[in-house]
């Protein structure tokens, strides 16, 4: 009776609670999208023509987030992008999260989601000497959610640091970034987050990148996903990761030098890095869209560039001096708290994840004899062990430091073999 019942609370799980999803996300500097200064005009960076070369971007990418740098501080500018770029062409799925300008200054941030699968929860706005730090929490749409109000969670943090090579400059970066981290320190929270942005940094011994790396809470770091550490700045050896210049001349608003520095990052946080809560880090999924590797100090379309098709790499060479950078996170589509529920059994809590111990909670319609087990995702017991409850009320204390980190289940069977399944991680 009881392997029937396992076997089936697997097979559901499997089907339903089990299955993955992608998200796939990407950051662009999109050089003074709508905004005009001494070097950038309608001239040389008309906004339509902005509009068709951004438009053929989004759906060669696919992006359902989308976080941008550059844009004037103009809601109409947000709201024209989200109109003429992304929700055209028969696609209507796409929302943004609002403007801010606390700073004053002469350039925002932007985010653009995919509504189908993604709600924006909350949003928060840190003003600094130099520009807004913009700070999205999303949930995650998984199929169940109306039934059983469990889902997956993830925070975006947009940020344009100080442009510029004096020590001024990067003293300015290093002042963004500290004020982003004791931020998320005073949160106290470990959670999915991204940080996503143009640093304008070109190595990361720089202060401002050590700060998000090295933080001294150790839990608040944030980590590259490629692990390419260094000095970008003009070093061939990064050429497959350089992100800005796509020029090597310009009318004015592009900058120029070719590929040689490393601007544009999307870090993750160690509970995306370890796949700690529901999201982690699709391996190998980090690149920066038209490049190469074989354009170092040179413009994006000299020669051929394979990386992509000709339109886009024209696109992209046209649109900003910037290239965007692009990963996929997995999502496993949670199941939430009333998983399975075939039992008599009341109700079955503990804090997820798990450490080295599992302290559950059990209550109960009336006194019972509970058998507990642990069972993997092979369908393996890696623990058993047999409980008599005395009222409605029971904890206990399970050992599980020797369980490798991944997904359990925990079974429990009262005294007429009814079960209520909970799943777990083990960190």
């Amino acid at each position: 009776m009881k392997n029937i019942i396992l076997n089936l609370i697997i097979t559901v799980l499997s089907v339903a609670g089990f299955s993955q999803d992608t998200i796939r996300v990407m950051h662009y500097n999109c050089m003074y999208y709508g905004q005009t200064s001494s070097y950038c005009s309608e001239a040389n960076n008309n906004m339509d023509a902005k509009d068709t070369c951004l438009k053929k971007i989004i759906q060669y990418v696919k992006p359902d987030i989308f976080t941008a740098n550059e844009i004037a501080p103009n809601t109409s500018v947000h709201q024209h992008i989200l109109d003429y770029c992304m929700n055209v062409d028969g696609v209507t799925h796409y929302s943004k999260g609002a403007m801010t300008n606390i700073s004053g200054t002469d350039l925002s941030n932007g985010l653009f989601y995919n509504n189908e699968k993604l709600g924006l929860k909350s949003q928060q706005n840190i003003p600094t000497s130099v520009r807004d730090i913009n700070i999205y929490n999303f949930y995650y749409k998984s199929w169940n959610l109306s039934t059983t109000l469990d889902t997956a969670y993830l925070t975006c943090i947009v940020m344009h640091l100080k442009a510029g090579n004096t020590e001024e400059d990067a003293s300015e970066r290093a002042a963004q970034t500290n004020t982003l981290m004791n931020y998320l320190n005073s949160l106290n929270k470990q959670a999915n987050y991204l940080v996503m942005g143009d640093f304008n940094v070109y190595s990361s011994t720089e202060q401002c990148f050590q700060t998000l790396v090295n933080y001294t809470n150790t839990n608040m770091r944030f980590y590259d996903p490629i692990n390419m550490m260094g000095d970008w700045n003009n070093n061939s050896f990064y050429a497959d990761y350089h992100t800005q210049s796509t020029h090597t001349s310009s009318a004015g608003c592009h900058a120029t030098g070719g590929m040689d520095d490393r601007f544009d990052f999307i870090l993750e946080s160690a509970y995306i890095k370890n796949g700690t809560d529901h999201v982690s880090y699709f391996s190998g999924s980090y690149e920066a869209i038209g490049q190469d590797g074989n354009h170092y100090n040179g413009a994006l379309t000299d020669g051929t560039n394979n990386s992509a098709p000709d339109s886009i790499i024209d696109v992209l060479f046209l649109m900003s001096d910037h290239l965007p950078v692009t990963l996929n996170l997995r999502v496993d589509q949670t199941v939430g708290m009333n998983e399975y529920s075939g039992s008599s059994i009341a109700g079955v809590a503990f804090t997820n994840p798990v450490g080295d111990e599992l302290n559950v909670s059990f209550s109960m319609m009336a006194d019972s004899k509970l058998e507990i087990s642990i069972v993997n995702l092979l369908g393996q017991t890696v623990f058993t062990i047999t409980k008599e409850t005395s009222g409605t009320f029971a904890n206990y204390t399970i050992p599980v430091n020797t369980l490798k980190r991944g997904i359990y289940f925990l079974n429990v069977y009262d005294n007429v073999n009814n079960a209520m399944t909970r799943k777990f991680i083990k960190e």
